[in-house]
């Protein structure tokens, strides 16, 4: 049941753009006893609908560069083998604590220039 609670929060957060993977690795580590690399391979298989349907809509809305998008595909392709090579070899544990330290540097990155734009700008205008 928990499952399906953390794959509907996972969906909206994706819809908005901010990442529901993140989401839902979070949550499927804190509250399951699965492997970390089960964990990030369900997280892929989510990723498939939910980028089908934001390619859709972004596609429909014209917000899609695609000369871009193939160079960058192409490369992320690339790189999606190197790294499911480098996982695979890498401990359980171990890839945890990358994904742990990779979640506080986007943290602090949002935080930031959340600060930066609401902040810091709004008083030097």
């Amino acid at each position: 049941m928990s499952e399906i609670l953390f794959g509907f929060i996972a969906g909206i957060i994706a819809a908005l753009g901010m990442g529901g993977g993140s989401i839902l690795i979070l949550l499927l580590s804190i509250f399951t006893e699965n492997s970390q690399k089960m964990i990030q391979g369900v997280n892929l298989i989510f990723f498939i609908p939910t980028a089908i349907i934001a390619i859709i809509i972004n596609l429909k809305n014209k917000n899609i560069d695609l000369n871009l998008s193939k160079i960058i595909s192409v490369l992320g392709i690339i790189g999606s083998f190197i790294g499911s090579y480098i996982a695979l070899k890498i401990p359980d544990e171990i890839l945890k604590k990358a994904f742990i330290v990779f979640l506080i540097i986007i943290t602090i990155y949002e935080i930031y220039t959340y600060f930066k734009k609401y902040i810091f700008d709004k008083d030097l205008k």
